[in-house]
């Protein structure tokens, strides 16, 4: 068995004495591992850095295998290193695609949307609207997607000021009546379509973090959701407190 293929890293850990076990995401073959043979080397560990774009090729003796990997680079983001809150955005999305991925199942969509927040990681004031876009997409990509342009109830596409927490679908307020206290909070810029005002951002994580936290990791992982999340959302925290 054998597939060639671009993809980022996601995860790496050592295996034997020289050995490495990798995780990459490719638009083909989605969530995939193999073990690097030299991994530790000199020469190949430089280039097993999270985030880095790899051309890859996949041998295994069957289907069913872990197999090998042998790797070049192609583009490295070596250079977000230097800056703390764009490297939380890029190990929060490798820590949630390792985490939230069935592996080996393509996910074409959601790999291109990941390369394009990868690209404006550390590049536009914007990349944090586009990372909680980002977590939107990942949800729909394993089918919880969230349906945030019509009331459920009303059929209004105006008004809407609510999420139900079991369906995922907004609710107008109208609509919600006695309910209220029972529904998540619609951010506005959310159910306007625009880019958030300062300070909104903050409540598009909390909508998606409830879905993320009861869809995937109670509903699929039984277990938290990575560390890595929590610490960007408490910089990208931080960071709007200072600018105020």
């Amino acid at each position: 068995m054998e597939w060639r293929e671009e993809g980022m890293l996601v995860a790496v850990r050592r295996h034997g004495e020289t050995s490495a076990i990798i995780e990459v995401f490719t638009e083909g073959h989605g969530r995939h591992a193999g073990v690097v043979r030299g991994g530790t080397s000199r020469k190949i560990a430089p280039i097993l850095q999270p985030g880095a774009q790899l051309d890859l090729t996949w041998r295994a003796r069957l289907e069913d295998h872990i197999g090998a990997f042998t790797v070049e680079p192609r583009r490295s983001r070596a250079g977000l290193l230097a800056e703390r809150v764009p490297l939380a955005g890029l190990n929060a999305i490798c820590a949630l695609i390792s985490f939230a991925l069935p592996e080996r199942e393509p996910h074409p969509r959601l790999y291109e949307q990941t390369q394009t927040v990868l690209d404006l990681l550390g590049e536009s004031a914007h990349w944090p609207y586009a990372y909680l876009q980002w977590e939107l997409a990942l949800l729909r990509a394993l089918g919880f997607g969230l349906s945030l342009d019509v009331c459920a109830v009303t059929g209004a596409q105006s008004g809407l000021a609510y999420v139900s927490p079991k369906t995922g679908r907004a609710v107008s307020a109208a609509g919600a009546g006695e309910w209220a206290d029972r529904l998540l909070p619609l951010p506005a810029f959310l159910a306007e379509g625009r880019p958030p005002e300062p300070g909104e951002l903050s409540q598009g994580f909390a909508l998606s973090g409830h879905f993320l936290d009861s869809r995937i990791a109670r509903g699929l992982a039984g277990k938290p959701l990575p560390a890595a999340r929590q610490r960007l959302l408490d910089l990208l925290g931080r960071q709007s407190g200072a600018a105020r």
